[in-house]
């Protein structure tokens, strides 16, 4: 199975912390939603012999989009590819955009259901004002809270997204901000720490001394009553940042990390066919007009053995499907599987990793630390 990524690069405002391609025009949306729906058509002997199992509408922001936009893109990829019966397709979506006004937003979430959109993910972030103001967000605390109350009435399959380590954030505040989630009994929660990224307006203002700077002490703690909180209450950690109940996993983002193939359409969108990797050009002008000469503005890389070890030793060790020591010996040789073991050697010996039946799994100890221990286990030159 394979999965089809849209990226919609618009955004009423930007966030502090984001640093994802976008615009915060909408002036060319009209043009970018059929250029989108021509690039899909343009790629359709990609997938010639695969099965689309996920759609998945991420940004940028594409709650912003029409209900008519979000149609004729699904009705492309039915009209060009061959898709499973029930695929699960999800649209990213702000709060804003989920609750102007109450007729409005019960027409909403029933159009989005009968053009075939079956998961939300929402960009909820922290359910206290103060942390929205801070990280810019266009809802606030109300929204955030009411858009939840109507999007459970008419969606079984919703995740939200929190942040942690917010400059001066208690674990107290942290956990309320978890036990806020767990009162809408959504069955999934994606969560991130702040990161403060280059060239965004957030690394400025801590430049500035307009906001501390996040601290890694304090992100490590929220990690652990994040873990422990969704674990007292049925959530399965199946990847370093995401939450889910039985049968609630993300599909779309559990095949990125089990190596499936997947097109990225839209600006910046990468994709990936198990050899080699290829991402679209990050600038709007250049793409419409790419797409307007039948053009793919991409750039691609043949993946080499070592790149495809060190991606399955980085997504392995984030999830709970662990490094196979036998799927490391057969795709990739012996030596490869013994670097692997003399790397870890250390990691095993400090309680970060630990063998579970041939599967190198970090310990709860070594999850926050998990992308540390993988850069230390990559391979650099061993082909």
């Amino acid at each position: 199975m394979s999965g089809i990524y849209i990226h919609i690069p618009f955004c009423k405002q930007a966030c502090h912390y984001c640093d994802f391609h976008f615009s915060t025009s909408l002036k060319k949306k009209d043009e970018m939603v059929l250029a989108l729906a021509k690039e899909i058509e343009l790629r359709k002997n990609e997938f010639e012999n695969d099965v689309v199992e996920t759609i998945y509408f991420g940004g940028g922001t594409p709650s912003i989009l029409e209900i008519s936009d979000i149609k004729l893109l699904i009705d492309t990829v039915y009209s060009n590819y061959k898709v499973v019966g029930n695929p699960e397709i999800t649209i990213e979506a702000n709060p804003d955009d989920l609750s102007p006004s109450l007729s409005f937003r019960r027409n909403l979430f029933e159009e989005l259901k009968a053009i075939g959109v079956n998961r939300l993910s929402i960009g909820i972030q922290s359910f206290f004002e103060d942390d929205l103001q801070l990280m810019n967000r266009a809802h606030n605390a109300d929204e955030a809270k009411r858009c939840l109350e109507f999007a459970t009435q008419y969606f079984d399959n919703i995740s939200i997204d929190l942040i942690y380590g917010m400059p001066n954030m208690s674990n107290e505040k942290w956990l309320q901000n978890i036990e806020t989630a767990l009162s809408f009994n959504v069955p999934h929660i994606s969560s991130y720490a702040l990161t403060v990224e280059p060239k965004t307006a957030l690394k400025k203002l801590i430049q500035t001394g307009k906001i501390d700077e996040p601290k890694d002490e304090v992100a490590q703690e929220h990690f652990q009553v994040l873990v422990d909180k969704l674990s007292e209450n049925g959530f399965i950690h199946y990847e370093l940042s995401n939450f889910g109940k039985e049968n609630y996993f993300s599909k779309n983002n559990s095949a990125y990390w089990l190596g499936k193939k997947y097109i990225g359409i839209g600006p910046s969108a990468h994709s990936f066919n198990g050899t080699s990797r290829s991402w679209n050009i990050s600038n709007n002008s250049i793409y419409l007009k790419s797409i307007a000469e039948n053009k793919l503005p991409s750039e691609t890389e043949i993946l080499s053995k070592n790149d495809r070890y060190n991606e399955y030793v980085m997504t392995g060790l984030r999830t709970i499907w662990g490094i196979s020591l036998d799927k490391v010996e057969k795709e990739f040789g012996t030596d490869f599987l013994e670097y692997l073991l003399k790397q870890s050697e250390k990691f095993i010996a400090d309680d970060l990793l630990y063998l579970d039946e041939k599967i190198l799994k970090p310990t709860s100890k070594g999850k926050f630390l998990c992308d540390g221990i993988a850069s230390d286990l990559f391979l650099l030159n061993l082909e």
